[in-house]
């Protein structure tokens, strides 16, 4: 339930990640276009360009580590078998749930002085309101801790039973 839960908001998210990636595209090209034809850029390009970018990898983040598709080195898990495999799925994913637990944890302060306090990103002709950025950071981080602690759940259980799960990487098959 809770796994299905998190694949459809993880989906979510990451198609909102590729119709920001697809706007952004248009705002770049438009923002060139009007500095190289009419001497007139975009006003506020850079501004919305780089809160996008926040935006766009912590959307994208709970994807990467619901699907299996963070880094994952198989040189030396590969020869230990499943129960290796899924130490180093444990070994990650404890990693990963202390490092965003740390994101979530220390974020939650400044998400919350975002929304009171008005805060802003920007100067003179664009200002761009920074509790979008925060408040995704802060449900994207707490959306990965959740995608970490099924990995090692699935992880404990194939240490406890000793069978393989197929949700734990393994070596490529050699051709």
């Amino acid at each position: 339930m809770l796994q299905n839960l998190n694949a459809g908001i993880v989906r979510v998210l990451l198609a909102a990640a590729a119709a920001i990636i697809f706007l952004l595209g248009f705002l770049v090209c438009a923002d060139v276009i009007g500095r190289a034809i009419f001497n007139s850029p975009v006003k506020g390009t850079p501004e919305i360009v780089s809160m996008s970018i926040v935006i766009i990898c912590f959307l994208l983040a709970g994807y990467a580590v619901q699907s299996g598709s963070m880094i994952y080195t198989d040189v030396l898990v590969s020869i230990f078998g499943a129960r290796g495999r899924a130490f180093a799925l444990l070994l990650s994913a404890v990693l990963g749930i202390l490092f965003f637990g740390l994101i979530v944890w220390g974020s939650f302060e400044p998400t919350l002085y975002a929304w009171t306090s008005g805060e802003y990103e920007g100067e003179g002709a664009l200002r761009v309101p920074a509790w979008p950025a925060r408040t995704i950071v802060l449900i994207g981080a707490a959306l990965v801790i959740v995608s970490y602690v099924m990995h090692a759940v699935r992880a404990v259980g194939t240490l406890v039973t000793g069978r393989a799960d197929d949700d734990i990487p393994s070596a490529p098959t050699p051709i």
